[in-house]
C-alpha cells in the first residue's frame, strides 16, 4: 500500500485522530485484511507458517509474513527460531496479544449477537 503524502490533508487528518487516542492507531493496525485472523489463528495453536496458511487458506504468502512482521513489531506475538535441519519459525502470543486476542473474542461475539449486518 502506498504511504500517504505528508503533505495531505488525510495524512493531517489522520495524524491528528492518532494523536488524540491510541484505539485510532490500533484500529489501523487490526484492519489491515486477514490481521486478526492471522492474530486468531495464532491463538488456535497454529504456531509455523504452513499451518496458518493451511488454516488461513486463501491469504497470500506474502501477506502473511507482512502481517506476521508487523504483529511482531508491535509486541503482540514472539518469533522463535528453532535451529535443525531444517530449521523451524514458531510464534506464539505474547501476553499483550492474548489480552488483545481476548477483547477482540468479545467484539466478535458483541458483532454476531448485537449487531445486524
Amino acid at each position: 500500500m502506498p504511504e500517504r503524502k505528508l503533505s495531505s490533508t488525510n495524512y493531517y487528518n489522520q495524524s491528528f485522530l492518532e494523536e488524540k487516542c491510541a484505539l485510532t492507531e490500533l484500529i489501523n493496525l487490526l484492519s489491515k485484511r486477514w490481521m486478526t485472523e492471522v492474530l486468531f489463528s495464532i491463538e488456535e495453536g497454529n504456531t509455523r507458517f504452513t499451518a496458518l496458511k493451511e488454516d488461513l487458506e486463501h491469504i497470500s504468502d506474502h501477506i502473511l509474513a507482512d502481517r506476521l512482521k508487523l504483529l511482531e513489531q508491535q509486541e503482540l506475538i514472539n518469533k522463535l527460531y528453532l535451529p535443525g535441519n531444517p530449521p523451524r519459525t514458531e510464534y506464539s502470543l505474547t501476553k499483550k496479544g492474548d489480552e488483545l486476542s481476548t477483547l477482540l473474542g468479545g467484539l466478535c461475539n458483541f458483532a454476531e449477537t448485537q449487531m445486524s449486518f
